[in-house]
């Protein structure tokens, strides 16, 4: 199984962006089971094909109550598992239309079909007011290494 480094997974993470007033920072964890059993997270240094990646997105914002919304792409050497917060829209088209799965439809080689996960190319959550008015978050996503 070939290795991955932390920057070909953080360069797509560069262009997610918020409303003006607002800082984002990424981090990258790998989850692994340790010989014990024991599920592990730890910083990621390295990935391998089929390694669980958990990957954070804190935001700060400088003006408390006002919503904005945060975007990320998802690497093209990931496939999207779930994200906390079950509020995010997706898309399977790089980021044209959004929605949520079991509404979005694609077309591939077979055909139409209904998008699954794996087909997520974007994440987009809104912040409502209320969490913004907190003036920083968490959110994280898991992906699985293509």
């Amino acid at each position: 199984m070939g290795l991955c480094g932390v920057a070909a997974i953080l360069a797509p993470l560069a262009s997610a962006h918020a409303n003006s007033g607002v800082k984002l920072s990424r981090a990258v964890y790998v989850e692994r089971v340790a010989d014990n059993g024991q599920r592990e997270i730890a910083p990621a240094r390295q990935f391998r094909k089929g390694d669980t990646v958990i990957l954070l997105v804190e935001w700060n914002s400088a003006r408390a109550g006002d919503a904005f919304t945060v975007s990320s792409p998802i690497p093209p050497s990931l496939s999207f598992k779930r994200s906390s917060l079950r509020t995010q829209s997706v898309s399977v088209d790089g980021g044209r239309n959004w929605g949520l799965i079991g509404n979005l439809r694609i077309r591939d080689e077979f055909g139409e079909r209904m998008a699954t996960v794996e087909d997520v190319t974007h994440l987009r959550w809104q912040i409502a007011p209320g969490d913004a008015g907190q003036k920083n978050g968490r959110i994280t996503y898991s992906a699985i290494v293509r």
